[in-house]
């Protein structure tokens, strides 16, 4: 049975902290929902780590939908979040309804995530009023870094940060039931987490969020290149994998593979009779 909003609420009352990660396949979802997380989210960095494109917002609603019903194929335990692709509520607010009804009815999500953007209390408002379960999202929004000066930390002065305060506040007073906070600094986070009743679920925003999210592929190494600060790498699968591929490479040129152990045979004598 999957985890509920109830009981995501329950952990901050308890002061347990909250689990959140990404996934975007059937194998990894998988894997992670055997491990005890509370929240899998499909994350629009999608675009990034799995589709290889630049940004974000290249990635649409089929995009999105197509890789959160194989992760809903997979979980079993966890709740199951949608992020909102770029496309699908601000640049068609009007549509952003039914795109995120789409999320619930069509992929099997429990609720549905979107960024803070210039008319996000209109939209937040009226998904919430169509009964979908919504998260927010603001300090960094990867989908309009571009506005915020690129990909850098904010709320590091005083005004930006008493307006990230404010965002959150009226994002659970419009009604979200959690919210993303995205590379702040920790006592702005510490201030948010304690003013709000809803949970707050961190990334690069310090450890008293009631929770932390991470994209799984950054946690574990399987993206080269750049590496974002707040993401602490608890494996090195890229090393991994390409040792494997490079013994099977090697094995198969020196025919070594297949051997015997990973072959089919037929006998002698039904041989004979081709």
């Amino acid at each position: 049975m999957r985890k509920t909003i109830q009981q995501i609420n329950e952990k901050k009352a308890k002061g347990e902290k909250i689990t959140m990660l990404t996934a975007y396949d059937y194998p990894l979802a998988a894997l992670i929902d055997q491990c005890g997380i509370d929240m899998i989210l499909v994350g629009d960095s999608l675009a990034n780590v799995v589709l290889g494109l630049p940004s974000t917002k290249d990635v649409d609603m089929e995009d999105m939908l197509r890789h959160t019903k194989a992760v809903d194929r997979a979980v079993k335990d966890a709740m199951l979040v949608g992020d909102m692709p770029y496309s699908a509520y601000q640049g068609d607010t009007q549509g952003a309804v039914a795109n995120a009804e789409r999320f619930i009815r069509e992929a099997g999500c429990q609720a549905v995530k979107i960024e803070w953007f210039e008319n996000c209390l209109d939209v937040a408002g009226r998904i919430i009023q169509a009964g979908i379960p919504l998260m927010g999202h603001v300090g960094l929004t990867p989908q309009t870094a571009d506005k915020l000066g690129g990909f850098k930390v904010q709320g590091k002065d005083a005004a930006t940060a008493k307006r990230i305060i404010e965002q959150a506040k009226s994002l659970e007073k419009v009604g979200c039931f959690s919210i993303v906070l995205e590379c702040i600094p920790d006592k702005v986070a510490a201030k948010i987490s304690q003013e709000l009743k809803i949970p707050t679920i961190g990334i690069g925003a310090g450890a008293d969020c009631d929770g932390q999210v991470l994209v799984t592929h950054d946690l574990l190494g399987l993206v080269t290149g750049f590496h974002p600060k707040f993401a602490k790498r608890y494996g090195d699968l890229s090393r991994v994998i390409k040792e494997a591929v490079s013994a099977y490479r090697d094995e198969v040129v020196n025919g070594r593979f297949p051997d015997k152990d990973h072959s089919f045979i037929i006998t002698d004598e039904e041989f004979k009779k081709l």
